[in-house]
């Protein structure tokens, strides 16, 4: 398959590109700036194409490829408004997405138990209505929506898997989950496609 990364140069897109190689497929980076993208030794050729989703005419044109991944997030200097304009991008492109989302935001609001939901709007505070937003884009457009917990180091989870959120049992404690397994759960639902216009949960 030909996968587009976008948001690629994070920590959870270099995941992805890392493992979509592994995987065998083509992997298309799609990154603000191409000069400051790096790969790691042994992840495989990767198409570097420059992408700005606050910028329309610096978006490439993804019809040569068969499913896009977002993985971009908030970083610092970004001003309100970039993952809402990602989503309008990617719905635009008329290109299959997979879309991580945060646990927490938006439909799975309290999913998480009481005190994750209490620690997500301290940390993530009003980017939670930004990530609502972009996921009811995202959704509309027919992509599938990833609400990943709270993310740390670790390796892939050997039994890793996605649920529907309806289908997500409240735990008692605060979820967490690797962001290889975040990512290894992002490129099963590219491979597969079977959550489309739903929103899914990563356990493992």
């Amino acid at each position: 398959m030909r996968i587009a990364i976008l948001g690629a140069s994070g920590k959870v897109g270099g995941l992805l590109v890392d493992q979509a190689g592994e995987r065998g497929h083509h992997v298309v980076a799609l990154v603000r700036d191409p000069e400051r993208f790096s790969r790691r030794p042994g992840s495989g050729p990767v198409e570097i194409r420059r992408a700005d989703v606050t910028s329309l005419q610096d978006f490439p044109a993804l019809g040569d490829v068969d499913v896009v991944v977002s993985a971009i997030g908030i970083s610092k200097g970004d001003g309100p408004g970039a993952l809402v304009a990602a989503a309008k991008v990617l719905a635009a492109s008329g290109v299959r997405t997979v879309w991580l989302g945060a646990l927490g935001s938006g439909d799975s609001a309290g999913a998480g138990g009481r005190l994750y939901q209490v620690i997500m709007r301290m940390v993530v505070g009003k980017e939670l209505a930004e990530k609502a937003e972009a996921d009811r884009i995202a959704l509309r457009a027919g992509a599938t929506v990833v609400h990943a917990p709270d993310l740390g180091n670790g390796p892939v989870s050997p039994g890793h898997r996605l649920v529907p959120l309806a289908e997500y049992r409240r735990p008692l404690l605060p979820p967490r989950i690797s962001r290889a397994t975040a990512a290894a759960s992002l490129l099963d639902e590219a491979e597969t496609g079977g959550h489309p216009g739903a929103i899914v949960v990563p356990l493992g």
